[in-house]
């Protein structure tokens, strides 16, 4: 059984405010957000292949860039879609075009960089176990809802509240027909591959990951981002 990771970066980050540049192709020391990712699913031993779904305009670079860090189990890259939806879609068809039905694939952002070895293991092997994996880190602030007049209606006790992360992971042909079903139906507003799974009925198991794993959105998770290679890069400079 093969497993297969994903990568959707059909985004082009306009909360990001870096003009032109696609979030994914911003730059920390020298290498873009996106190969820090992909470098994870590369060094991964039970990683067989990866696909990623790009900004189409962008794709001619970023094959540049896989070459360049020697990316070997990138074997296609295919343009992305409007949507998040859309992007994930055309992963996952692309995956179905490398592999078989029967492999794991695992969805994630190309801009989410810092998962670790440890959560694709677990994640691979939830998924064998259970059928499939979603990411999530405990909610550590009050969860609260809110009406139109912003009146807060209800508080949510936040020991039973987890946030939803990536990756997400599913057999190959259990999200594919999910996806099918959504397109037949004309439904393209899915945040999330659990959403859309969640909403056809498909029970869910979690898988707890480290709570720094976020996606890079805006500057501020950028520079996030950057105090924590930082931390790590001095946790192994001085042993700590």
């Amino acid at each position: 059984m093969e497993n297969v990771a994903v990568i959707f970066a059909g985004g082009i980050g306009r909360r990001m405010n870096s003009k032109a540049l696609p979030k994914q192709f911003l730059k920390l020391y020298g290498k873009e957000i996106i190969i820090y990712t992909l470098e994870h699913f590369q060094h991964h031993e039970n990683i067989s292949k990866i696909v990623v779904s790009c900004v189409e305009e962008w794709i001619d670079f970023l094959k540049e860039l896989v070459e360049k860090y020697n990316l070997t189990k990138v074997v296609k890259i295919v343009p992305g879609g409007k949507t998040g939806q859309d992007s994930i879609y055309a992963g996952i068809v692309a995956a179905q075009e490398v592999s078989d039905e029967d492999a794991i694939v695992l969805i994630h952002d190309g801009v989410r960089p810092l998962i670790n070895a440890q959560l694709i293991s677990d994640c691979i092997n939830t998924v064998k176990e259970k059928g499939n994996a979603i990411t999530v880190t405990p909610a550590i602030e009050t969860i609260v809802s809110a009406n139109e007049d912003n009146k807060i209606v209800s508080i949510t006790d936040r020991s039973e509240c987890m946030l939803a992360r990536a990756p997400q992971c599913f057999k190959l042909k259990d999200i594919l027909q999910m996806h099918k079903r959504a397109l037949e139906e004309e439904k393209h507003d899915f945040i999330d591959s659990a959403s859309l799974m969640k909403n056809y009925g498909t029970t869910l198991y979690a898988v707890e990951g480290p709570v720094e794993n976020i996606k890079i959105t805006t500057p501020m998770d950028f520079y996030t981002f950057k105090a924590l290679c930082e931390a790590r890069e001095n946790s192994q400079l001085f042993g700590i």
